[in-house]
């Protein structure tokens, strides 16, 4: 699906985004992709999606180089950005003339969606607002049913009760073909429906493990005292700790995707 050697790219010489970035990623999964400001999860998505071209390396996604652009690329793909225009006419407007772009369209899922969301499709896209119009493209991303799918930032803008629905449809709306990666600095939003971790620093992967890895790996647990020799990673807590720990429990434990990330960012090589 997606095979990604010695990637490199930056916007001038003196600044180099991503360095050296290997990745192999299959279809079948919800992939969270994390990073500190300014790791470069917003330029990788630009790459994947073909609307940066790599300094060096090679990106190949379906059998194909994304910065071709290709019809047959583009209709598997579909890039949710932070940042999006859309144009001032009805939502049904947009739906009838985009959804030709993409074969397996399926309209009866993105009414389905834009009704969960509380939106009627006779309402003119001008006179929505940022998290309304975010909505919009979220229903029409799944409905495209498209191989892979990048998301960046998808929660931005949404209401709690929206970020419950958001979760409840990444759920519930998701192919064994497809590959759906979201990239977030709000980690609690997409922690119950991702199925694999990928981390960005120092202008490449850190990280990149299945979330039934890490539960078969470490304990999550809140602690009154610290065990120093049993710990990996502590933050406080009213009342005590949150750590990370060896695997001893003979149970899984909840995966702490925040604390798993500040882990990795303090001394990722604990981790690998």
């Amino acid at each position: 699906m997606v095979s990604i050697n010695n990637l490199q790219f930056s916007y001038s010489k003196k600044a180099t985004i991503l360095d050296q970035l290997h990745l192999e990623l299959d279809a079948g999964k919800i992939v969270g992709v994390l990073g500190k400001n300014g790791a470069g999860k917003s330029t990788f998505f630009k790459l994947m999606s073909g609307l940066l071209q790599p300094k060096k390396g090679t990106i190949d996604i379906l059998g194909e180089n994304p910065f071709s652009r290709y019809p047959s690329f583009l209709s598997k793909l579909f890039f949710v950005p932070e940042e999006f225009e859309l144009p001032p006419i009805p939502i049904r407007t947009f739906i009838t003339s985009t959804s030709k772009f993409y074969p397996r369209f399926d309209h009866r899922l993105v009414y389905e969606l834009l009704e969960k969301f509380d939106l009627e499709d006779n309402v003119n896209l001008k006179g929505l607002s940022y998290g309304q119009k975010k909505k919009v493209i979220i229903a029409f991303a799944l409905a495209t049913k498209a191989e892979l799918i990048l998301m960046d930032e998808p929660t931005n803008g949404l209401d709690i009760p929206s970020k419950d629905i958001f979760r409840k449809i990444m759920a519930g709306h998701f192919e064994e073909d497809q590959l759906i990666m979201i990239s977030t600095h709000q980690v609690k939003d997409i922690d119950t429906i991702i199925d694999h971790l990928i981390v960005l620093d120092n202008g490449g992967v850190i990280y990149n493990e299945s979330i039934f890895d890490l539960t078969q790996k470490y304990d999550f647990l809140k602690v009154q005292q610290l065990k120093v020799s049993d710990t990996l990673y502590a933050e406080p807590i009213l009342g005590g700790y949150k750590t990370i720990a060896p695997k001893q429990e003979q149970e899984d434990t909840q995966v702490d995707l925040e604390l798993f990330f500040n882990a990795l960012i303090n001394d990722y090589k604990k981790f690998i």
